[in-house]
């Protein structure tokens, strides 16, 4: 039986359980459930704390399970990253105080508080760059009015916390994070967990997409087309209206809108927008 690890708690946890449902998986009810096993699909879940998830895939005791890119970058697991979902953005970066413009090479020798010192040694070796990491659980953004830190490294997405704190934003991203799929390093997937990645893959692409259908006079096919190429080629059907066709294309969610637009303006009719479920391709 495949043994699968999820969040059992914090921002990836009820969303990697949703996925996982919409994936045609049995999920816990209940969020003091450690285990549920799905025996139709022969599969254990696992509720994990997320940071540890990676350090159970890497050691083999679980065979996969869904994490933070940050976490396992952090665990130095021996797991590696084979399906990326879509959820559970973050953004890591370098935040020093304002009153100096801070270039990324200035980091040296300094301190660096973080609550992900993996992940900041990690990208601090790939710069060539040598600091001190100070390691804390939270409030980072107070290390350095404290005296801790000179640096911090930590997640971001409006900045105005670390602007009360007397901080400001340099350098590139550390990271581009969130939740992905492990497995274990050079292993051989197996069976049980290749049809869970399928049925995820699935999922993600029919989050993605929304299925577009609409009418269009012959002679204005080839540039609807243009607008809707789909992911391989439209399809396109004769109607009974004589020199129009149905065209069905798949178009990204996002760009819906524009779309439709376009082919409004270039003379397409009945344009009609339906959600996709799940999908193989």
């Amino acid at each position: 039986m495949l043994r699968i690890a999820v969040p059992n708690k914090g921002s990836l946890a009820e969303s990697s359980i949703q996925i996982l449902k919409e994936a045609g998986y049995r999920q816990r009810t209940d969020s003091r459930d450690l285990v549920l096993i799905d025996n139709d699909n022969s599969v254990e879940f696992y509720y994990l704390r997320p940071r540890d998830i990676a350090v159970y895939v890497g050691s083999g005791e679980l065979e996969a399970g869904i994490t933070g890119r940050d976490l396992l970058i952090d665990s130095a697991a021996e797991a590696d990253e084979i399906l990326s979902l879509d959820f559970g953005g973050s953004t890591f970066r370098f935040a020093a105080p304002a009153d100096k413009n801070w270039s990324v090479q200035d980091i040296a020798g300094k301190r660096v508080a973080t609550a992900y010192p993996g992940l900041v040694e990690h990208s601090l070796a790939g710069l060539g760059i040598k600091a001190q990491i100070v390691r804390l659980d939270g409030a980072v953004e107070s290390s350095v009015r404290l005296g801790v830190a000179d640096v911090i490294a930590d997640v971001v997405s409006t900045g105005n916390t670390l602007r009360q704190a007397g901080l400001k934003i340099f350098g590139e991203p550390i990271l581009t994070s969130e939740a992905v799929v492990i497995a274990r390093r050079n292993t051989k997937v197996p069976a049980e967990l290749e049809i869970l990645i399928r049925r995820l893959q699935g999922v993600v692409t029919a989050r993605r997409y929304v299925l577009l259908d609409y009418d269009i006079p012959k002679n204005l096919v080839e540039k609807a087309c243009a607008i809707t190429p789909g992911l391989e080629s439209p399809t396109i059907s004769p109607l009974q209206k004589q020199d129009w066709v149905a065209v069905r294309a798949m178009v990204l969610r996002k760009e819906t809108n524009q779309v439709m637009d376009e082919l409004w303006a270039l003379g397409a009719r009945g344009i009609l927008v339906t959600d996709i479920h799940a999908c193989r391709l």
